[in-house]
């Protein structure tokens, strides 16, 4: 097991299973209106430094409403959410479709 802290938001385990090799990412988003660019910055350089053939999972509270609605995001969210999406549920999103993550339930 190895872990990585890239700040007080991000965590990040890699397990080593036989040949798999298992990233668990533990996030954190800031409230609303504190440095956002930043955390978004952060996790992107975390997911970045993974290698494609490793398996990533991410634990999140990104502080984000997705909505029910799935139109244009289709590959990556599955409908399981409730209300109305909001602006950091767009960032959810657009960080989803940039790596090809699918959203099971935020």
């Amino acid at each position: 097991m190895w872990w990585k802290r890239k700040d007080d938001a991000i965590l990040l385990v890699k397990l080593i299973l036989g040949r798999e090799i298992l990233n668990i990412n533990s996030t954190y988003a800031p409230q609303v209106g504190l440095d956002e660019r930043q955390f978004w910055e952060n996790l992107d350089q975390i997911v970045q430094g993974i290698p494609i053939r490793e398996k990533l999972f991410v634990g999140n509270d990104l502080n984000g409403h997705v909505g029910t609605s799935h139109n244009g995001f289709d590959s990556v969210h599955e409908g399981f959410d409730f209300g109305d999406r909001n602006e950091a549920g767009n960032l959810i999103l657009d960080f989803a479709l940039s790596y090809d993550l699918i959203l099971a339930n935020t």
